[in-house]
């Protein structure tokens, strides 16, 4: 069953997140699971939304995330806020 995933990183400028991701996911190339993903800046830092096949698959991809971040530089002021939430449904254009 596919989840969404909400995930806000307190802090961070659009040109910390790309730093962070140029690190975790250099060829841009999507992760076994992923189904959509999108960011942008939101409130006190930077918001993502992805679609996953599984929160296996997630959890599976997430473990980069610190260690990308890490190796960029970049230090968010505090740990990401993440929420998942069931998909209903899902329309592609």
């Amino acid at each position: 069953m596919a989840v969404g995933i909400r995930v806000k990183l307190p802090g961070i400028t659009q040109e910390q997140f790309d730093k962070g991701h140029d690190h975790i996911n250099r060829d841009r190339t999507p992760p076994k699971g992923l189904l959509f993903h999108a960011s942008g800046p939101i409130d006190g830092g930077w918001g993502i939304i992805d679609f996953w096949e599984s929160r296996e698959d997630f959890d599976a991809f997430s473990g980069r995330i610190a260690e990308g971040m890490a190796a960029a530089g970049v230090e968010p002021q505090g740990p990401p806020d993440i929420k998942e939430f069931p998909v209903h449904e899902m329309i592609r254009g």
